[in-house]
């Protein structure tokens, strides 16, 4: 009895050695490729950051209620130069005041000046350019009136107006794209990646797995 139990532990313990040899190989570990898709996810990001850093002047004051025109003219210089943008608030023209700086519809042209008077009665205002010397001649009526001037930034109107173009606006959407695909493309390349270290850890595992099978099997022949 005590020779048999020995002999059956001699076998465990042949049988634990051949699978420390096996196993003592070192396992394949996932070894770079990261750089490419991490530079991709970059790119990709930089691109979509780029589209919506240059879409905000035009988006966000309509998302905000504000609507943005570009200065074309100088008859509001010196307060509100040539280039610059101003953004516009409808209110009710009924509330307008002398002094506030207002937008309105004439001939088909968007025009933006002074109120001097508003005309509850007639529902009109009389309005005058800073840099003219007489008030306009017409006055503006209620119905074309557009809003209230709330701000407005010197030289911004200048990039909207290349900004709002059908060719600008073309490129931006490409670029968006663009960021979009590198965002996939990085994304595919890890899970390809992933892919390939799992097969290799499979082969790995065979391997190992035959290799002790085959001590085992010797050990016990040997026996």
């Amino acid at each position: 009895m005590t020779s048999d139990k020995k002999a059956h532990t001699t076998d465990r313990e042949d049988e634990r050695g051949a699978h420390e040899r096996t196993s003592s190989s070192r396992r394949p570990k996932r070894k770079g490729g990261k750089l490419i898709p991490a530079l991709c996810n970059v790119i990709g990001t930089l691109l979509l950051l780029g589209v919506i850093a240059v879409s905000l002047p035009l988006a966000l004051p309509r998302f905000l209620g504000y609507e943005p025109y570009n200065v074309v003219t100088g008859s509001m210089e010196p307060t509100i130069p040539v280039g610059s943008v101003i953004y516009v608030e409808y209110v009710d023209p009924e509330t307008v005041q002398a002094g506030d700086i207002i937008a309105f519809n004439k001939d088909d042209v968007v025009v933006t000046h002074r109120a001097v008077e508003n005309h509850y009665l007639y529902d009109e205002i009389i309005t005058k350019g800073d840099a003219n010397e007489n008030n306009d001649i017409d006055p503006v009526e209620y119905r074309n009136f557009i809003g209230k001037v709330k701000w407005h930034f010197p030289v911004v109107g200048n990039l909207l107006a290349i900004y709002s173009s059908q060719v600008t606006k073309l490129y931006l959407l490409c670029l968006a794209a663009c960021g979009v695909m590198f965002n996939i493309l990085a994304g595919r390349m890890r899970v390809r990646q992933q892919e390939k270290f799992r097969e290799k850890l499979e082969r790995y595992d065979r391997r190992q797995t035959a290799r002790m099978n085959e001590e085992i099997e010797k050990i016990r022949r040997q026996d």
